[in-house]
C-alpha cells in the first residue's frame, strides 16, 4: 500500500508538468482507463501454459519477437500475451504480433495489477531487459508467478544508483525475481554485487544479436531504396536513433562531406517520435533540402528523415557507412550497434556507449567499428571510409563476422522458460 500512496504523491506534485506535456505531445493521453485500473478483458485460455511477455518500449518489442518466434517453434502448445507502456510499443507490438492477445502494461498500483493478473491468468511472466516495479513483482510472487527478466543488463550507471539502496532493492524487487537471463558476465556480476543469489542468475548471451537481418537484398530494405529513390551508385550515410545535439553534428559533418563526394545521401532517423518536428526544423535552419518518409514524396533529395517507427533495422540494410546515435550525448549510454553490425556496416559511435560496452568492446577488438568524439574526429573517419571502398568493406566484414560469433542467445533463454514453466 506504501506505494500506491507514493505514486498518488508524485501524479498529484508532477500533474501540472505531465498536462502541458501531454498538450504539446499528445503523450500520455491514450490507454488511461486500463492504464489506471488495469486490464480487464478476460483471455480465453487454450492451452495449458500461458506466457505473460512484456517490452517497455519499441525496442524491447523487437527483441520480443525474436523470442516469440522460438517459442512460437519450441513450445507451440503454450499461449502467449503481449505487453507494452509506451504508445509506440503498444503500436508496434500490435502491427508485429496480430494474431497475439496484446495489452497496455498497467500503472504499479494494486488494484490495476490485481485487475489484469486475474484477467491473463499468466503462468510465468517475461521481461525484457528491465520494467521492475514493486507492485507488480509482490502481487505476482503473492499468486506463486515465476518472473524471469531476459536479456538482462545492468549499465554501470544503473549498478551505482542500486548499490546505495542495495538492501532495499533486494527486499522490494530482486528477490520477487526467479531468474535473471544477463547478456554477459559483466552484467551478471554487477547484479551479483548487490547480493543477489548466484543461482538465479544465469549469462544466456545478448538475444538481439539472433534477430539481426544479415541480407541486404531482404524485400523491406529493398522496397526502402525504390520508395526514397536511391540508386545502386549513391553513397549513404545512415545516421540512426540519434538524440540532440546529434542531428546538427551529423548535418554538419554532411555538408563538408558533400563538397567531396557528390553523390552521397544522408538518412537521418531520430530516435524519439517527439522530435520528429524539431529534427525537421534543423534541416531546414542548415539550408539544406530534404524528403520526409511520411509523406512518401518520390522526388531525390540529399537528406531523407525517417519519420516513422519501426523501419530503421531495413534502413540500416541501405547504408554505405553509418553513426549510432545516443553516443555523443553522455547521458543517453548509446543505441545498438548490433543492427548495422550485422548488415556489414561500418560505423562510428561516440564514447558514451554504457548501454552496450561489451558489443562495443567486441566490435572495437576486430576493428569492426571506430569511436568518435566530435565533429572532426566524424568526418576524418567518414571521409576515409568513403573513400576507399576496401577499407570501408574489411571493417564491415568484421563487423559481421563478430555478430555471427554471438548468436545463440535465443536458445538458452527459451530453455529457461521451459525451467521455469516445468515442461
Amino acid at each position: 500500500m506504501i506505494f500506491n500512496l507514493i505514486y498518488l504523491v508524485f501524479i498529484v506534485l508532477f500533474a501540472p508538468y505531465l498536462i502541458i506535456r501531454s498538450l504539446r505531445t499528445g503523450r500520455y493521453r491514450q490507454n488511461l482507463r486500463e492504464k489506471f485500473w488495469g486490464w480487464n478483458q478476460s483471455v480465453p485460455k487454450n492451452s495449458t501454459k500461458r506466457i505473460w511477455l512484456h517490452g517497455v518500449s519499441v525496442g524491447e518489442i523487437h527483441l520480443l519477437r525474436i523470442l516469440v518466434n522460438a517459442l512460437r517453434q519450441e513450445l507451440p502448445e503454450v499461449q502467449l500475451v503481449i505487453s507494452s507502456t509506451t504508445d509506440t510499443g503498444l503500436a508496434e507490438a500490435r502491427k508485429i504480433f496480430v494474431d497475439l492477445t496484446v495489452i497496455v502494461f498497467p500503472f504499479d498500483f494494486t488494484w490495476s495489477i490485481r485487475n489484469t493478473l486475474r484477467h491473463i491468468q499468466p503462468d510465468l511472466i517475461v521481461l525484457a531487459e528491465s520494467e521492475l516495479w514493486p507492485n507488480f513483482l509482490q502481487m505476482a510472487s503473492q499468486k506463486n508467478i515465476p518472473v524471469i527478466v531476459v536479456n538482462g543488463r545492468m549499465s554501470p550507471r544503473s549498478a551505482k544508483r542500486y548499490h546505495k539502496v542495495a538492501r532495499l532493492a533486494r527486499s522490494i524487487l530482486f528477490q520477487y525475481v526467479s531468474r535473471f537471463a544477463m547478456q554477459s558476465s559483466t552484467y551478471a556480476k554487477g547484479l551479483s554485487s548487490l547480493g543477489i543469489s548466484d543461482e538465479k542468475i544465469i549469462v544466456t548471451g545478448n538475444i538481439k544479436y539472433d534477430g539481426v537481418s544479415l541480407d541486404r537484398t531482404n524485400s523491406k530494405t529493398q522496397k526502402l531504396r525504390q520508395e526514397l529513390g536511391l540508386d545502386d551508385s549513391d553513397l549513404i550515410w545512415v545516421a540512426g536513433s540519434t538524440h540532440a545535439p546529434e542531428e546538427e553534428i551529423c548535418l554538419e559533418v554532411f555538408t563538408r562531406l558533400k563538397i567531396v563526394f557528390p553523390q552521397l545521401k544522408l538518412i537521418l532517423v531520430p530516435r524519439s517520435q517527439d522530435r520528429f518536428d524539431e529534427v525537421a526544423g534543423i534541416i531546414q535552419k542548415f539550408g539544406l533540402s530534404y524528403i520526409c518518409r511520411s509523406r512518401s514524396e518520390s522526388s531525390r533529395s540529399d537528406i531523407i528523415l525517417i519519420d516513422t517507427i519501426g523501419e530503421l533495422s531495413a534502413v540500416w540494410g541501405l547504408a554505405t557507412v553509418g553513426f549510432t546515435g545516443g553516443s555523443l550525448n553522455q547521458t543517453r549510454g548509446g543505441q545498438s550497434m548490433i543492427e548495422p553490425a550485422g548488415y556489414g556496416v561500418p560505423v562510428v559511435f561516440g564514447p558514451y556507449t554504457f548501454n552496450f560496452k561489451d558489443a562495443v568492446a567486441g566490435l572495437l577488438e576486430v576493428n569492426g567499428a571506430h569511436v568518435i568524439h566530435n565533429a572532426d574526429e566524424m568526418e576524418s573517419v567518414l571521409k576515409t571510409w568513403l573513400s576507399d571502398i576496401a577499407i570501408r568493406t574489411r571493417i564491415g566484414e568484421n563487423a559481421k563476422k563478430f555478430v555471427l560469433a554471438q548468436q545463440g542467445a535465443t536458445s538458452k533463454t527459451v530453455r529457461e522458460i521451459r525451467n521455469l514453466l516445468g515442461i
